[in-house]
Parts: C-alpha cells; structure tokens; sequence
C-alpha cells in the first residue's frame, strides 16, 4: 500500500488473498475457464490409458507365451489392437492439448490486457505527488508493473494450463492405484506429503530474497534509463567510469540475491528428487513382492502398471516448483501491483464547480506548501492575479515560482491557506474542467510519439487540419514545417529542441484557453524567435489571465504586475518599474541581467 505522502509500504500477501485479486480479472473468461476444466478432465483421463493398456498387454503376452498354443497371428492381433488404442489415444491427445494450450493462452494474453489497461487507467487518476516521490521513479514504477503483469498472467496460466490438469491427472492416477491394491496406493500417498513439507520450506526460505530481487531489479531497470537519458552529460564529463562503478554496485547486489536463491532452490530441488525416486523403488519393491507371494490381483504387468501411475502421481512434483517459483514471484509483485490498483488514497480529488465562463481573476491568500519529500517550498503566499494582465513571477532558482504554477493548476493541494479563483476556491472546481480552461507551457515539454500534427493537435483533438496550421502559424513554426519532406505528417520527435517548444507552444495557441501559465516557455528559443513568441503572447493576453515565469527580463519588464519571490516567500509586488525601485532580488535580477548581456556595449553597436 502507499501511505500519505506516496511512500510505498509493504503489504504481504498469500495465495488466498493473490487469486482473490485476480480473480476478477479472470471473471470475463469465465467461459474459457469451463472449457478448459472439461479439457482438463479429458485430458487427465488419457494420461492413465498408456498405464491401463501396459498392464493388459504385459499380461495378455505372458498368459499367450506360457502356452502351447502360440501363433502369431494372435500375438499380431495383440500388438494391432495395442498399436490403435495408443494411436488413437495420442491423437485425442495431441488435440485436447493444443485445445487447452490455445483457450489457456488466450486468457492469458486476455489477463495480461486487462491487467496492463486497469493499471494504466489507474495511474492516470493518481496526483502529481505520487509521481514525485523517488519509490515511484519512472523506471523503477515501470518495471514494477510490467513484472506485475507478466508475472500474474503467468500464474493465471500456471493454474489452468499446467497445475490443474497434472493435479487432476496425479487424483485420477491415485484412484486407480488404490483401486489396483490399497498397499500400493498408501504407498504412494505417504510420498506426497512429504514433497509438499520440503517445497513450502523452500517457498518460506526463497520469499524475503525473492523481494530482495523485485527490488534490486527495479534498480538496475531505473539505472539503465538514466545512463540512457544522461548519455550525453555522462560522456561530456568522462565520467564512464563512475558510472559502471555506480551500476556495478547495483548489478553485485542483484547476483548476490540471484546466488542465494539459486543455491537454496539447487538444495531443495536435489532434496525433492531424491524423495521422488525413493518413492519409484518403494512402488517397484513392493510390487514385486506382491506378485512374489501371489497376492490376488497382482500379476507382472501391475509393476509396470503401478510404476506408470506413481508418475503420473508424481508428475505435478516435478513440474510444482517451477509453478510454486513463478507463484512466489507473482506473491512479490503482485503486492505492488495490487498496491498501485487499489491505492485510492492517491487518486487526484476533485470538485464538481463548473462555470458557464471562466474570467481568471486569482487570490492566493496565506498559503504554505510542502513537497511529498518533506522540503518546504512557500511560506504564507498571498497575491492577486488579475484577468487581462500579465502577471510576472521572479526570484532565483528554487524560490517557489514552479511551485505556485503546480497550486494553481491543481497539481498539488495547499498545506494551508486557500486559493480562489473567480471568487470560488479551487478545490471546488471540477479538476478536468478546470485544466480544460488552462494552458501550460513548460520549459521543457514532453513530444509524443506521432506526427507533428498529432503533436499539436493533443491542445484539442477536435481541433480541424486548418486550426492546427494557424496555430503552427502563430508559435512561428509553420515555415519550418513547411519546409520538412513530410511537413506536418514529419515525426515530432525529428525536431530539434527549439522547434519542439515552438510546437508545444501551437498546442497552447490551440487550446486558446483563458488562463495561460508560462514557465521559462522562451529558454530553448533564440532571440529572433523569443521576440515573435513575446509578440504572439501580447497579442492574446486581451480578456485571459497571463503569468509567466522567465529569467530573461526581457520576457517579464513590460508585465503589468511584478510577484519577486525569494525562499518561498513574498518579497516585493508591484509594477515593473515600482519593484525595480523598491531594490531587493527583482532590482539584482535586472542589474544582474543587464551587465550579463552588456547594455552599454549592446547600445553602442545599435547606434552605429
């Protein structure tokens, strides 16, 4: 389970409580589950025809060769009436299994859909918070959940494909031993018993390395991604062997987990086998000895009769630990995968205000936040952003200005203190509907896989081929598509990462929604292209609440109202010009930016 602030806790979880949570998964296939149970009943019932005809043949050629009347053609219409039944039985055979292969795999390909689809769906509703927590890394949340999946549908298959037909063939085979000679068929039970004693051991033995290794693979799954995402910065630096050193710590710990395992289950597999073999000669001494002694109703042929049937006893024994492992692996993951579906404490709230129109007039007022990490990002925070305006937030990196952005898009929800907008708190907001009516550019946005005018048109799917060209038009990117062999069907992920932001900011442009947050929208972009951005933002900011976060002064001297935030607080408010002469972090903010671009230099050359 996850607790309040997103940490995952352990929850431990048995069979019972595993089928339970699968089971309802497996409910929309009910149908196949009936038809593998009659395929398994069949199936089960050819396993005992080889034993059966093996015992009848066995004895009818000993009872034809002790007597005198001897001819082939009666040993011939043996061996064809043998050569049919198995014939026929084998065909049957091979049928029932490709049948139950077929209906098993495909509610395991079915599971495993359902499953993916429900955790998917599941993720989408979870706050922001959850995502900001380092259990629930990107990789390491991915790899929780793919070896979920894998590992549950495997056990749904385990059940229905291979552990209920060998134990119904192992229940049939003890009957008809006990049917053939009680002594015999006690025999054989007393060994299962025993079997069962040594794999729950082992099972008890493997399970606390088992999540050892659930974990230590989600690491490696998450250190992989990182080298990957950071190839450039780790190469740039030479720093290659830091890096092996930092995933070799990783990868020693998984071997480790992955010996200790191994060398457990080599003990026990090899402790099983013996009592499995030990169980053959049992069967075989015993039998003999009744045939010895001429005990009624055994004959040479119940050896090999009985020998066959404690195989068929013992076939789930040999095939039960690989089942038991990959339910131990499907215990370990399925208590986080379980976890992350029925973790209802992280779904993101939401109001049910919905407004005919939205104006964007905000008041923040006395708010305090804290991240999910325990790391306070503002104190007491009040402000009032007002519709028709551009409202600018400054101060040096860390200082809250993000933070405010995520608050009032609802991403997270305030400590305390209250944020209003239009008058109505936003907590009583319809969450969807409210970001609806927002448009957020980030400093650096996510492209999707797809073209570039799917990429544009995710502002508004509805949105006509014609409405998606004059938003590329006014995120002055149009021309440059244009110029793309494939234009607008060219893969977005082609793009350099200036064209990448121009086509996030089209989206925004798409959407035309009344409230627009920018974030740093113009740090990828040149200066040519930040100019026609700034132009493009003025020109909508009629009617619409604008706030927009930049170090380029540039972006922020001509906003109609100045927030300067330093540590999470509230330092100045004002106007451009009524901040700059207040002094404070704004008035070292353009001083600083004004030497960095080297005013009077930049001027002189302008004049001549």
């Amino acid at each position: 389970m996850y607790s309040c602030d997103g940490v995952q806790s352990i929850n431990i979880m048995n069979l019972i409580q595993l089928f339970k949570n699968i089971s309802g998964f497996v409910r929309p296939y009910r149908w196949i589950v009936l038809i593998t149970l009659i395929l398994t009943l069949i199936g089960s019932l050819l396993a005992q025809v080889n034993a059966i005809v093996l015992d009848k043949t066995v004895d009818a050629i000993n009872q034809l060769v002790g007597t005198v009347d001897f001819t082939w053609a009666k040993a011939a219409k043996i061996l064809t009436v043998i050569s049919i039944i198995l014939l026929s039985k084998e065909l049957i055979s091979a049928l029932v299994t490709y049948a139950q292969n077929f209906f098993g795999e495909k509610m395991r390909i079915g599971v495993s859909k359902d499953m993916s689809l429900a955790v998917v769906e599941k993720i989408l509703t979870f706050r922001v918070a959850f995502f900001s927590h380092e259990e629930n890394a990107a990789g390491m949340l991915q790899t929780r959940i793919t070896q979920g999946v894998m590992n549950l549908s495997r056990t749904v298959q385990n059940f229905f494909i291979d552990l209920l037909p060998l134990f119904t063939s192992a229940i049939i085979a003890l009957i008809l031993m006990f049917s053939a000679n009680v002594y015999v068929g006690l025999t054989a039970l007393a060994i299962v018993p025993v079997y069962f004693i040594i794999t729950i051991r082992q099972a008890r033995k493997l399970k606390g390395w088992r999540r050892n290794m659930r974990t230590s693979h989600e690491k490696r799954s998450h250190g992989i991604m990182n080298i990957i995402e950071s190839i450039h910065v780790i190469k740039s630096f030479n720093r290659e062997n830091i890096e092996n050193e930092k995933h070799g710590k990783i990868q020693s710990e998984f071997y480790d987990n992955q010996m200790n395992v191994r060398r457990t289950s080599f003990y026990y597999d090899a402790l099983k086998t013996f009592v499995r073999q030990l169980g053959t000669v049992l069967i075989i001494i015993l039998t003999a000895y009744l045939v010895l002694i001429d005990y009624p109703g055994m004959t040479i042929g119940k050896i090999m009769y009985h020998v066959m049937l404690f195989a068929n006893v013992t076939a789930p024994i040999s095939q039960l630990q690989r089942i038991f492992d990959d339910m131990n692996d499907a215990l370990v993951y399925a208590e986080s995968f379980f976890d992350i579906l029925n973790a209802d404490s992280e779904v993101e709230t939401s109001g049910t205000y919905r407004p005919e129109t939205i104006q964007g007039n905000i008041e923040v007022s006395h708010v305090d936040f804290t991240y999910p990490n325990g790391t306070k990002a503002l104190h007491d925070i009040s402000m009032k952003i007002e519709s028709g305006k551009i409202t600018a937030f400054v101060g040096l990196s860390g200082a809250g200005k993000s933070t405010i952005i995520n608050l009032l898009d609802k991403f997270y929800e305030p400590d305390c203190g209250s944020i209003k907008l239009d008058g109505v708190d936003l907590k009583e907001y319809d969450t969807q509907y409210l970001r609806e009516h927002i448009g957020l550019v980030l400093q650096k946005n996510h492209i999707f896989e797809g073209s570039i005018e799917e990429n544009i048109r995710y502002g508004r799917p509805d949105a006509t081929h014609e409405e998606v060209l004059e938003a590329a038009k006014k995120a002055y990117v149009y021309d440059q598509i244009m110029e793309l062999p494939r234009k607008f069907e060219t893969s977005a992920t082609e793009l350099s990462g200036g064209q990448q932001q121009r086509i996030a900011i089209a989206r925004m442009f798409l959407k035309n929604p009344p409230i627009i947050f920018l974030d740093e929208p113009t740090a990828s972009l040149d200066a040519v292209a930040t100019e026609q951005i700034k132009t493009a933002i003025d020109d909508m900011k009629k009617n619409r609440t604008v706030i927009i976060i930049s170090h380029s002064i540039s972006q922020i001297i001509d906003s109609d109202q100045i927030y300067a935030l330093k540590e999470g607080r509230v330092e100045q408010s004002g106007n451009p010009d009524e901040v700059y002469k207040q002094g404070g972090v704004y008035k070292e903010i353009v001083d600083a930016s004004a030497r960095s671009l080297n005013i009077e230099k930049l001027a002189q050359t302008i004049e001549l």
